[in-house]
């Protein structure tokens, strides 16, 4: 069994833990370094006392699963049509907003969150998670592709073998990240990498009337952050530290990534204030390196990811 014969669908449910089918033709998902974990597993430990000292075995009482991997960012290839990741950024605790013919725009909801069904076929086997949600990152740095990085909670629906199947992926290549102009409060700040994090909260409460003891995987929390590194420059050009000290709010912008239609991803936030600056070094260029937090502008707003 090789490792590097994976498989990974994923499909939105319409109803919560109920397993709707991802099929390779139409749920694929093309992925980098997918892995998976038990997460939450309750093993009971038995303390009878008895003539000898040997412990009795522990019972196995349920657990949920964990799956993890990387996607590049890209759109559909179709300005308005939803890009391969779109399931798995609802998925998140983000809601999808179309335009057609224009655009696909996700942005943080606090409500009617959605859950999917993933299956993950590796090399023979096949393991079916439901009821899934989670948290998703994601990294752009100068000359690389933009990445997002997904884990995923939920039901553990079995284990099974399973002969690999065919999958048809989305043949876009993503774009690049050059020639993207990025804006912090208006200023044009030279970087070389931006980050952002959603740091979702996960719930995942006890439910003796389960059949893993677990009920539903809920998002409880939203802390959307991240960072960059701007070239220093003199305060009277852009006082970072000063913005720090003062708790300034700022618009973000990363500008858009990609020239074609239906490829062309951009990231905003409306209210950005900075967690700490501290001092940087890029090929012997004075740096900051900036962590920062984003805040809602009108609700349910810190951060908006459009395709267009």
């Amino acid at each position: 069994m090789l490792v590097n014969r994976e498989v990974i669908l994923a499909k939105l449910e319409s109803t919560y833990n109920a397993d709707p089918t991802p099929a390779a033709g139409s749920d694929a998902v093309l992925v980098e370094s997918p892995s998976w974990t038990n997460e939450g597993a309750r093993m009971i430990e038995r303390a009878n006392v008895k003539a000898t000292l040997g412990k009795d075995q522990s019972i196995f009482a349920g657990s949920l699963k964990a799956v993890s991997f990387e996607m590049e960012i890209k759109g559909s290839g179709s300005a308005g049509t939803p890009p391969e990741m779109g399931p798995l950024l609802r998925g998140c605790g983000l809601g999808e907003t179309i335009v057609a013919s224009t655009s696909v725009t996700y942005a943080p909801v606090s409500t009617a969150q959605e859950s999917i069904t993933i299956y993950y076929y590796a090399d023979g086997m096949l393991h079916k998670l439901t009821g899934c949600r989670g948290n998703v990152s994601f990294s752009m740095e100068a000359g690389g592709a933009g990445k997002a990085s997904f884990s995923f909670t939920g039901h553990n629906a079995g284990v099974t073998d399973a002969a690999m199947v065919t999958p048809s992926y989305d043949s876009t290549v993503p774009a690049p990240v050059i020639n993207v102009p990025f804006t912090i409060g208006g200023y044009a700040s030279v970087i070389n990498s931006l980050s952002v994090d959603l740091s979702n909260g996960l719930a995942t409460p006890s439910d003796m009337s389960s059949s893993d003891g677990f009920g539903e995987v809920i998002i409880t929390a939203r802390d959307v952050n991240g960072s960059f590194d701007p070239e220093a420059v003199l305060k009277a050009t852009k006082d970072y530290i000063n913005e720090w000290e003062a708790g300034t709010t700022m618009a973000l912008s990363c500008g858009v990534i990609g020239s074609s239609a239906g490829n062309r991803y951009k990231v905003d936030m409306p209210a950005v204030y900075y967690r700490e600056v501290g001092q940087g070094d890029r090929d012997g260029l004075r740096t900051f390196d900036i962590s920062y937090g984003a805040t809602e502008s009108t609700g349910d707003d810190e951060i908006s990811l459009a395709f267009t």
